[in-house]
């Protein structure tokens, strides 16, 4: 799962930056608003921890731009401030949830397990889609119509995350490259094609009915194969 952390403060962001990948996040982090607003916009991540008082644009600001964009990315805001009327901005301006520093990290932790089961179709702690069932915590696949599962690389896992998240959606080439490997990575396309091909043979070997598409010019799609 790939999270957005926008934080100005350079101590905050380096402790929270660590703290969530020993979780096993994605974590991209930028320091103000409108780079944090760009990133939004990009539709890559599953969750936004945005702070509210940052340069350039405010949080509350970034969230309100993004959702006016159909930006759907679960928010929570991270702010200094506990008033009632600071929390009604921030939900009012399209924050999912809402947490006052200083903050526990189990408390932390906590509210983005809840938004990641928010933003994804997630049943008893799985992914779903089709005849598939997708355990993230266990890097597991299972078909359930032939009862069969298979262990799953990180890579592999983060890819199938993704498409089970965008439903059947198709997915470029560009996307599932920063989504799978951040945009710091110097993966390049070939990689999400041999990573790909590793993938199908996954879903191959559980004989499942879904398959990764390669629709001409655009990029990759799960589909339920036609019986």
């Amino acid at each position: 799962m790939r999270i957005l952390l926008a934080e100005d403060e350079k101590r905050m962001a380096a402790a929270l930056t660590a703290l969530l990948k020993q979780e096993k996040y994605d974590v991209d982090h930028v320091a103000d608003g409108a780079s944090a607003l760009a990133a939004l916009e990009s539709g890559i991540y599953d969750i936004a921890v945005l702070d509210v008082m940052m340069p350039e644009m405010n949080g509350f600001e970034a969230a309100r731009k993004a959702r006016a964009k159909g930006v759907k990315t679960p928010i929570l805001m991270l702010t200094a401030k506990s008033e009632l009327d600071d929390k009604i901005t921030g939900l009012d301006a399209g924050a999912d949830d809402y947490l006052t520093k200083p903050f526990q990290t189990k408390e932390l932790l906590a509210r983005l397990r809840a938004l990641g089961r928010r933003s994804a179709s997630f049943q008893d702690g799985s992914l779903h889609y089709g005849d598939l069932s997708l355990d993230t915590a266990k890097a597991t696949l299972l078909c359930t119509s032939t009862g069969q599962s298979v262990r799953l690389s990180e890579k592999e896992l983060r890819i199938l995350e993704y498409m089970f998240a965008g439903k059947g959606q198709i997915l470029t080439r560009e996307q599932l490259a920063v989504k799978i490997w951040g945009y710091e990575s110097d993966a390049e396309y070939n990689n999400v094609e041999v990573y790909m091909s590793f993938t199908r043979k996954k879903l191959a070997f559980v004989g499942s009915n879904v398959e990764i598409k390669a629709v001409r010019g655009l990029g990759y799609a799960l589909r339920e194969k036609d019986v």
